[in-house]
């Protein structure tokens, strides 16, 4: 039976994921900004979460490039637990009766207003799914062009993955939170393409940051792994 590695900074990495997924789905309920101009005639507006976001990415570049695909799906796993979680009890918070002085500078019907997205589960289903779909296509991208390259071209794997898995995931998350009522459908081509724009371009700056963290890590830890022979299944354990 094979000995589970122990890892000196995973839990870190672990735990400052969580923490993004979970804030930005948070913002992604309380506001829609609105940057005052459009594209090809389309709006650019996009949720508060989209400037968090894409370092969740970040994080998915980081641990598949370092730890490998199986050690990037637990984590995953994690955050996706977390998340439901926190949308648990805001939904429990939600049904709770308010205290009659914060019903009068606050109240139920601001609640519902700013948090009633992740509340309700809207924005936490849509994150969810479009997480899933995103997050693991750009893992597994990701890990397979290590493979072919042979680890040379760093930035081209993560580049590259990203702009796939960022189209899945701001298009699903869009999708679902308009079906669930948390956004507009006058929303939807504005927040797809603002989302998508912002979110590699956000990944795309923070490239250096990226290559920093990944030389870092793969140095304290003495690894770097390949994913030769790896089943991408996001289900398996």
């Amino acid at each position: 039976m094979g000995v589970t590695p122990h890892y000196k900074h995973l839990g870190v990495i672990t735990a400052f994921f969580v923490a993004v997924l979970i804030i930005s789905n948070v913002a992604s309920s309380a506001k829609i900004v609105d940057l005052g101009f459009s594209v090809f005639g389309i709006r650019l507006a996009f949720d508060g979460g989209t400037l968090l976001f894409p370092l969740s990415y970040v994080f998915g570049d980081i641990l598949t490039e370092v730890y490998g695909f199986r050690a990037g799906r637990k984590v995953i796993w994690t955050g996706f637990a977390a998340l439901g979680l926190s949308s648990l009890i805001f939904f429990i918070l939600r049904l709770l009766p308010g205290d009659a002085e914060w019903e009068g500078y606050a109240g139920s019907a601001a609640y519902d207003a700013i948090l009633g997205g992740i509340s309700s589960g809207g924005i936490a289903l849509a994150s969810l799914l479009g997480y899933w779909v995103g997050e693991f296509s750009n893992s597994a991208l990701l890990s397979r062009i290590k493979v072919a390259m042979g680890g040379r071209l760093l930035w081209v794997r993560t580049i590259g993955s990203t702009l796939a898995g960022e189209f899945l995931d701001s298009l699903v998350f869009v999708l679902v939170a308009t079906l669930a009522g948390v956004f507009g459908w006058g929303l939807f081509a504005s927040l797809v393409l603002t989302n998508y724009v912002l979110k590699c371009g956000i990944e795309i700056v923070m490239t250096p940051v990226t290559y920093g963290a990944i030389h870092l890590l793969k140095r304290a830890e003495g690894i770097d792994t390949y994913d030769r022979g790896v089943k991408y299944n996001p289900f398996a354990v």
